[in-house]
């Protein structure tokens, strides 16, 4: 499906179980696939998930806009691939997938991830070229398997600063995006009360993280993870 979709959707078509049974593909390595690629679906039928024991599920290039809450329904899966569908947003169930290693969700209309994403300790690709984009959550620091983030054609100003906490990213894709110039980037708007340090919790004793609330902290703590 190209950038360029239609403004008007087309109406989808509807599957039935025994449909939805037929598309059970088993992969050369042995692995259970549910391919309901280009089946001109609108919604996620229900009756799936009569068959959520897969390690993989393909719901690409259809009319679908919302991914539904019993997505969570299929916790063994390594693939899920949304690509070129009409998604604006992720349910928050999407942070169960805890076996998700493969997130295929390219050329959709999404503006925003939710924070579980983070929740996705096994993730190794994340693929969101051609979205609306200008953020990624914090949480996807937490993410320190990932190694592939494809984030080409969306609205990016500059790299999410979650990414510099990945020790095992290989690649970004930042591709056609608006990026500013590292000179050009304005500094922080933010100064140092006299006598402030950050530092470590580990390096504190009880009695001093107790002390240490100052009102300026998490605004400066933020600041500085944004710099590293």
């Amino acid at each position: 499906m190209a950038k360029g979709k239609k403004s008007r959707q087309a109406k989808g078509k509807t599957v039935t179980l025994k449909t939805v049974q037929k598309c059970v593909e088993v992969t050369p390595e042995g692995k259970r696939r549910l391919n309901l690629g280009f089946k001109e679906l609108s919604t996620v039928p229900k009756c799936i998930q009569r068959v959520c024991d897969m390690d993989e599920v393909n719901l690409s290039r259809n009319l679908i806009r919302k991914v539904p809450d019993f997505i969570d329904h299929f916790v063994t899966i390594k693939v899920l691939d949304l690509h070129s569908n009409y998604l604006e947003t992720l349910p928050v169930t999407i942070g169960r997938l805890q076996n998700l290693q493969v997130l295929n969700l390219c050329n959709n209309r999404l503006t925003a991830l939710p924070f579980e994403v983070g929740l996705l300790r096994r993730l190794h690709t994340l693929s969101l070229g051609l979205n609306q984009l200008e953020a990624l959550p914090g949480s996807i620091g937490a993410l320190k398997e990932l190694r592939h983030v494809g984030l080409s054609d969306n609205r990016f100003a500059r790299v999410p600063a979650c990414l510099s906490r990945l020790s095992k990213l290989e690649t970004v894709n930042l591709d056609r995006n608006p990026m500013i110039p590292a000179e050009q980037t304005p500094a922080p708007e933010y100064t140092l009360p006299e006598g402030f340090h950050l530092v470590k919790a580990s390096f504190l004793c009880e009695d001093c993280l107790r002390r240490c609330h100052h009102p300026e902290r998490k605004k400066m703590e933020d600041a500085v993870e944004e710099l590293t």
